[in-house]
């Protein structure tokens, strides 16, 4: 979630006096990076994931599934494992990162060193995060467990959801009525960032998510939890909707997991093409991850994070939102700062600038700098949109900076405009390159699905490059699809905008572009007209020149709805689908048969879930709600079905460990877990027919 660096932090009143200074200086670290690395060209393709976890602790004499609030000394004792271990791995692979996160309950992991393009790397991700897991699991007490779920489901409802239990009574920093502080992280940057954004605000940030209204839900639903009698601050009262679940407090959206993945790129050319083209994948993907169907012990209507974050991080005042005329302000905003995407940047042909279609908001001054400066418009302009943005935590000791030799102050705005995909320039003496990150994904509930969809966004990423293709649609469908992807059951019922032909001008089929393809004889290697295979993923793919005659097609022509199962299995001649798009690249590679049926099951499973024959986790979460024997149907999750629901999750771990790693041994710990597992049996060997079949 940003720079996690030692120091005092400046109040708001304070911080907002050096919003100037930190965007003036910013820009010109930003320059300087720039002037370093625009010429930087020919890094390899390098790769990595980020999986956040929950600790749960299990009281099965109450049966209730708590947050385990000893992040502190988890972190400390995983850290010590892991200096203990470089002192003697050859393999980085074996020292992975742990890192807190903004909750107390939470743990990020990254793998010890970045994947690289090769097969053997692409098929070690499963087991790379199956042993991060494990290696938390190994640093728990016997009744705490390391879950991937995006959201915990009774977070902020009555009763004890935390170990060791605190009363949001008095919750300062939050202002929540429902959360304690001691839930937030104690660095302090986390506490800094929660009173900030509510101070600049001027008030309490609120979600309102709608209710699932079920046989027996109260209509309207008039949440009876919502403790006014604790207001701390007056905005509180009449922002809770009726039939909505109200959640207020930046905990809501900052406790929620996710899976993100990063790609380092060629150069600056190829991470912009990069950024573009992930752009209308993350709608796409948040759908197809959705994971997160209830809130605050509520069923809700739907499935997916990102409009709590959204809420819970939109740090705009009432005239930035247009609520109001703009007196203090400078700008109307239309997004939150944790948002999706406002432009694409690329400077490619395939870029037409009638697909940036929505009001950008920029710095004007910042703009015409990096302009006379010799950025590009479209860059320039990305920067400045960015750049509107306030710093929401400075630190006294970072104030005066060595702009040649610092980053910090462009990496404070940099790294608080949390979209769906970030541009991500190269750090300061590093030999760390551009990068793209997506950062839309929902976490999944075991490794191999989260293994599945980073290796299938590899993949497609090198398909991207390596067929020159083109997913631009305009940025206001992006937005519409980022609103329909969080819909219950969106990938069934739902349809999305995509492009209609992503293939380059000319081509019927996927073709591999390379220096020397369009001559009349085949290059060196070249056997039947086809290239040789490749040995690995990689970057510095030739970009297609635009067509002699170009045909301008109107851009509301190139796109159209399209289910779910068409965007991925194809539709029409034209459209061969993600699928198709990504088997076509792995034809291009030097792949032995038993590598490309282990990259299969994870493909596999990506097109099971865009068919609707594998449930997201959002449905099976409501599904096994709504089947569980204490449901009254009346949209409340209680305290023993999210027990349940939880010990059904760690016994899909438990379930796969057995099943399909016969050297572990792994026991179960508490009387009374078995019932639970084979009841939802089906479930865990629908995962594990993916993974075995």
């Amino acid at each position: 979630m940003g720079l996690l660096c030692l120091g005092t932090p400046l109040t708001w009143d304070e911080t907002s006096k050096y919003a100037d200074h930190v965007r003036e200086h910013g820009i010109t670290q930003f320059l300087h990076i720039l002037d370093r690395a625009k010429d930087r060209h020919g890094d390899d393709f390098l790769w990595g994931d980020e999986i956040e976890y929950m600790v749960i602790a299990f009281d099965d004499e109450t049966k209730n599934a708590k947050l385990s609030l000893r992040q502190t000394k988890i972190l400390a004792s995983l850290n010590k494992s892991i200096t203990d271990l470089k002192a003697d791995a050859s393999d980085p692979m074996l020292t992975p990162d742990f890192h807190a996160e903004y909750a107390r309950y939470m743990l990020e992991s990254t793998p010890g060193s970045p994947y690289t393009g090769s097969i053997q790397d692409l098929l070690s991700v499963e087991s790379n995060m199956h042993y991060r897991r494990l290696f938390i699991r190994r640093h728990l007490n016997t009744n705490q467990v390391p879950v991937t779920v995006t959201s915990f489901p009774r977070l902020g409802a009555p009763g004890i959801f935390t170990e060791p239990h605190f009363s949001p009574d008095g919750a300062k920093p939050s202002h929540s009525l429902f959360l304690p502080d001691e839930v937030i992280s104690p660095h302090e940057r986390y506490i800094t960032l929660t009173t900030n954004i509510r101070s600049r605000k001027g008030h309490q940030v609120s979600v309102n998510l709608p209710i699932f209204n079920d046989d027996e839900t109260p209509r309207p639903f008039v949440d009876p939890t919502i403790p006014w009698q604790r207001s701390l601050h007056p905005v509180d009262n009449g922002v809770a909707l009726k039939d909505h679940i109200y959640m207020g407090g930046i905990l809501f959206g900052a406790g929620c997991c996710c899976l993100q993945l990063t790609f380092q790129s060629c150069n600056i050319e190829e991470a912009r093409c990069m950024y573009d083209a992930l752009i209308p994948m993350a709608p796409i993907m948040l759908a197809l991850t959705a994971a997160s169907p209830i809130w605050r012990g509520y069923l809700s209507d739907v499935d997916c994070r990102w409009s709590v974050l959204s809420g819970c991080f939109d740090d705009r005042t009432a005239e930035e939102m247009g609520r109001a005329p703009l007196r203090e302000n400078k700008y109307v905003i239309p997004k939150s700062r944790y948002d999706s995407v406002g432009l694409y940047i690329s400077t490619d042909w395939n870029n037409k600038a009638a697909y940036n279609d929505i009001n950008v908001p920029y710095n004007q001054e910042i703009y015409t700098r990096l302009v006379n400066q010799g950025v590009d418009k479209l860059l320039s302009k990305h920067m400045a949109y960015i750049f509107i943005r306030d710093p929401l935590v400075i630190l006294s000791e970072t104030i005066d900076q060595d702009d040649e030799a610092s980053n910090y102050h462009f990496e404070n705005l940099q790294s608080t405009n949390w979209q769906t995909v970030r541009f991500k320039p190269p750090p300061l003496q590093s030999p760390i390159g551009w990068r793209v990150e997506l950062r839309s994904m929902e976490v999944q509930l075991t490794d191999f699905e989260n293994a599945a969809f980073a290796v299938f966004i590899a993949l497609l990423s090198r398909a991207i490059l390596a067929f020159n293709l083109n997913f631009y649609i305009p940025i206001s469908k992006v937005d519409e699809n980022m609103s329909r992807a969080q819909k219950r059951d969106a990938v069934r019922q739902g349809k999305f905008f995509f492009r209609k032909n992503v293939l380059p001008p000319g081509c019927i089929s996927p073709t591999m572009t390379t220096p020397s393809s369009s001559g009349s004889s085949s290059p060196l290697g070249w056997q039947d007209g086809n290239p040789p295979k490749e040995a690995k993923l990689r970057n510095g793919f030739p970009r297609v020149p635009p067509p002699p005659m170009p045909v301008d097609t109107p851009v509301e022509d190139e796109y159209e709805e399209m289910s779910m199962e068409e965007i991925f299995s194809g539709k029409g001649a034209t459209f061969p689908g993600l699928l198709g798009l990504v088997e076509a690249y792995l034809d291009t590679l030097d792949i032995n048969p038993s590598e490309r049926l282990q990259i299969s099951k994870y493909v596999d499973l990506v097109r099971r879930r865009a068919n609707g024959s594998l449930l997201t986790t959002a449905s099976w979460m409501r599904e096994f709600v709504r089947s569980h024997p204490s449901y009254k149907f009346d949209s409340v999750v209680s305290q023993e079905i999210n027990y349940d629901l939880m010990v059904a999750i760690d016994e899909m771990y438990v379930f796969l460990l057995e099943e399909l790693s016969a050297f572990l041994t792994v026991r179960l710990q508490r009387e009374g877990r078995l019932a639970c597992s084979r009841a939802f049996t089906p479930r865990l060997r629908a995962i594990a027919s993916e993974w075995t079949a």
